[in-house]
């Protein structure tokens, strides 16, 4: 699976920005897709989750009722819809696919998408 991710940019606090990422291969609906994120210095951490068919997402806390995952799989991508951006999320995102079930490491993620980053200014 190669995974292309897009739509990062520089956005004011309190705005709005939609990730996507488009996957290449057939099998896209079998995979849990990840969305990661980091910021210079830190981690790369977990941030939201999609099972194969959208029936169960997984959110970190610290994105909560801001961000929304969603899925197309008929047309290979996974999107994340990020409202009430704050400075804090600020870093580069990060699409990953895993097909061994639902996890919120990123070591567990078979394959990564390049990366886009999102800016948040206060």
């Amino acid at each position: 699976v190669q995974l292309q991710a897009c739509g990062g940019g520089l956005v004011q606090a309190g705005g709005s920005l939609r990730l996507s990422c488009t996957a290449s291969g057939r099998t896209f609906s079998s995979y849990y897709m990840g969305w990661f994120r980091q910021a210079p210095g830190k981690e790369r951490e977990f941030v939201t989750a999609i099972s194969p068919i959208s029936r169960i997402l997984y959110y970190a806390n610290s994105v909560k009722g801001r961000f929304t995952i969603s899925r197309d799989n008929a047309g290979n991508t996974v999107y994340l819809q990020m409202n009430s951006l704050k400075p804090e999320d600020t870093a580069v995102y990060y699409c990953a696919a895993t097909d061994e079930g639902y996890s919120s490491n990123w070591y567990d993620y078979e394959y990564w998408g390049q990366g886009t980053q999102v800016t948040v200014s206060s």
